[in-house]
């Protein structure tokens, strides 16, 4: 254990010392209760299960920077679908995302102006127009081979300033 390291989350080991002390096991499986997987951003501001009403145990949900539908979601999302008791599948991007305000080129050159480091070996998958990449993102997982035949896949934006789902697909 890197002891050096770990002096940098002592808030962390603290709070979970306090959440351990109240955690009480549900006897939850692992499985999607309710049969729903959410893909969505990793953006803090968003609380997938209480937007769509449902609470632990109900859905899987499945983040990353600017909710979009890579081969590891997929990855996830075949084994949710088999194993997990996912049902359907709901993309959520959202309003006020950093990965849709600006392109590739202009985030590599952020961050290498700020931070000194050439990011371009990366694929940050930004978008210009997220009802766009939304649409194409749903596709994508409509026409995968090995999700099982028609799950039923939709596509909505979510908005992190009233909290509204606004459906695309």
């Amino acid at each position: 254990m890197d002891d050096q390291a770990w002096l940098a989350f002592t808030d962390v080991v603290s709070a979970n010392e306090e959440f351990a002390e109240r955690h009480e096991d549900r006897g939850l499986t692992g499985r999607a209760a309710r049969g729903l997987a959410i893909v969505t951003c990793m953006d803090s501001r968003i609380k997938p299960l209480e937007a769509v009403g449902m609470g632990e145990g109900d859905a899987k949900i499945l983040r990353n920077a600017g909710a979009r539908v890579t081969e590891d979601i997929i990855r996830t999302l075949t084994l949710a679908t088999y194993l997990l008791g996912v049902t359907r599948i709901l993309v959520m991007p959202h309003t006020d995302c950093r990965m849709a305000t600006q392109d590739e080129d202009q985030i590599h050159r952020s961050i290498a102006e700020t931070h000194g480091v050439d990011t371009r070996s990366l694929e940050f998958r930004t978008v210009v127009d997220q009802r766009e990449a939304l649409l194409r993102d749903v596709t994508r997982l409509k026409a995968f081979p090995l999700l099982p035949l028609g799950i039923p896949v939709v596509g909505a934006i979510y908005d992190v300033h009233d909290g509204r789902l606004q459906p695309v697909i």
